[in-house]
């Protein structure tokens, strides 16, 4: 019966693909969920294209700013570009797995892909991963024909679009750097193709440092913000207590039983050990999957229980993991366990599609058990801060909208409020913590009345927020959808005086 299956997805495959891309895009316009604040913080990066930003390189600003150029500033087509990467990736990743094994072992691996959970979010979330994802697979899959390729002319092509796949890859998040890292790892270790150094490597290199040039000209220019970010992710800043330490690891390993499923995961690592035991016996292309995708998972858990990783570090490692696995399969190993691996995943990802119904259904909204309480809530906290801002605003065009707090809640009001208007953040300690610092306060705005959202009472507000109008008071107050014990307070300042600045340097964030 498994086997079958994987001969309807081979002679039927551009139907699949057509199939899950259809269910995929009419899923994104009927699940009624609001953007999450990463998506909505990427959607005002996109309003304001450059060569990079903050925390991340430019990809997933200039994606969003393509799609919503063409279909307008509406979250699914904010999303739209997750779904068309997502597909995109699935054919590569066939085509990858196919040329490293066989079509059948293409077909398992593009069953297995589906049958894991992160993948439903890689095609429906528009953040910084769907580009990740989709370049990481084009350039696996040219490094494929550029190193193991028959006709040399072919070998350079793919030696040249496996750069430009790389290079796509860096321009949407730094961990793209490990792919020509683990690249020289593997000519470096294959003695045979160490002469590829000379000549080929550097033609692949060439794209991908002129896509570092941009992003080390901004950041030149910005006083290194991305980088500083960056580093600020790695390291240890503080003694940490050894039961903390094995906490984060916990909480690190059960996103990745949840996101990749239980039985799949723990088959990759058990593949990943027994294939790292006799590395040196294995061909040439799975030394090079092993490379791309186990050894850096293996890294990965390891760094967790040196400091905290977040869950999704590791998805692009799964995908070479995912082609191995598939070969190895067609080898004769672990074939039962593999399948019930994939019903677990299909079981797990049908209910990650239907949590929204369910949610709604039994009324489980912002209770523990809802994991979608960051797509919700967004619009109708927007509207009712517009209805405030209607009544106690007379002109709505001319004044500025400052938000206080998490730059999620600035980059949301711009999103949902109408007219999807401008929206500056004040940073009371000077620093700089998201693109909004980047961009600064409004230009030519002095005389000008300003409606202000915090979660602050007028006491707790800063003094040099307030200081700078004329005028300053509380116009309303909004309940906080999200959390019904709290509320949003709205002001009116008069009269702008000066925008309100601080000696600014750089400090981790979003």
């Amino acid at each position: 019966m498994f086997e079958k299956l994987l001969t309807c997805i081979e002679r039927y495959l551009v139907p699949v693909l057509t199939g899950i891309f259809v269910l995929r895009v009419a899923y994104l316009f009927i699940n009624g969920l609001d953007l999450i604040g990463d998506e909505s913080y990427y959607w005002d990066w996109s309003r304001r294209p450059d060569w990079c930003y903050y925390s991340k390189p430019p990809m997933v600003a200039w994606l969003i700013a393509i799609f919503t150029g063409l279909g307008g500033d509406y979250t699914a087509v904010v999303r739209l570009p997750a779904v068309v990467l997502g597909m995109v990736c699935l054919g590569y990743l066939y085509a990858t797995a196919k040329a490293f094994y066989s079509s059948q072992a293409a077909a398992l691996a593009l069953l297995l892909i589906l049958a894991m959970p992160f993948n439903v979010l890689a095609n429906f979330v528009m953040t910084i991963d769907p580009p990740l994802y989709c370049f990481w697979m084009m350039s696996l899959y040219y490094l494929h024909g550029a190193l193991f390729g028959q006709d040399k002319n072919q070998r350079l092509r793919s030696w040249f679009w496996a750069g430009v796949a790389t290079a796509a890859a860096m321009l949407s998040k730094q961990v793209a750097l490990l792919i020509p890292v683990m690249l020289v790892c593997f000519l470096l270790l294959d003695q045979r193709r160490r002469p590829l150094f000379k000549r080929e490597f550097l033609l692949y290199l060439l794209p991908v440092l002129l896509s570092l040039v941009p992003i080390v000209l901004w950041n030149q220019q910005h006083d290194w913000v991305m980088f500083s970010h960056s580093k600020g992710h790695f390291g240890i800043k503080e003694a940490v207590a050894l039961s903390t330490r094995l906490e984060q690891a916990g909480a690190f390993l059960l996103y990745q039983l949840l996101l990749a499923s239980p039985v799949i995961f723990v088959l990759i690592l058990v593949m990943a050990y027994q294939a790292g035991r006799r590395f040196t016996r294995l061909s040439a292309e799975e030394q090079l999957l092993m490379l791309m995708g186990p050894v850096l998972l293996i890294g990965i858990l390891v760094l967790s229980l040196v400091q905290k990783v977040q869950g999704n570090w590791s998805m692009p490692f799964y995908f070479s993991a995912l082609i191995l696995l598939s070969g190895r399969w067609l080898a004769g190993e672990r074939k039962n366990a593999l399948k019930i691996g994939v019903v677990m995943g299909y079981l797990m990802v049908m209910l990650t599609y239907a949590l929204p119904v369910t949610i709604q259904t039994f009324n489980l909204h912002n209770t523990p058990v809802d994991p979608t309480f960051r797509f919700r809530h967004w619009g109708e906290l927007a509207a009712s801060i517009e209805t405030v801002r209607e009544k106690t605003v007379p002109d709505t065009e001319g004044t500025l909208l400052i938000a206080l707090g998490h730059r999620f809640l600035a980059s949301q009001l711009a999103f949902y409020l109408p007219g999807h208007p401008r929206v500056y953040r004040y940073e009371g300690s000077g620093q700089i913590v998201s693109q909004y610092e980047v961009w600064g306060g409004p230009e030519d705005a002095i005389g000008k009345n300003a409606f202000i959202v915090a979660e602050q009472t007028v006491a707790e507000l800063p003094a040099p927020l307030t200081s700078v109008f004329v005028h300053f008071y509380e116009v309303g107050t909004v309940v906080n959808p999200m959390d019904k014990r709290k509320s949003y307070h709205l002001f009116l300042g008069e009269h702008l005086k000066v925008w309100p600045t601080a000696q600014q340097a750089p400090l981790g964030g979003g």
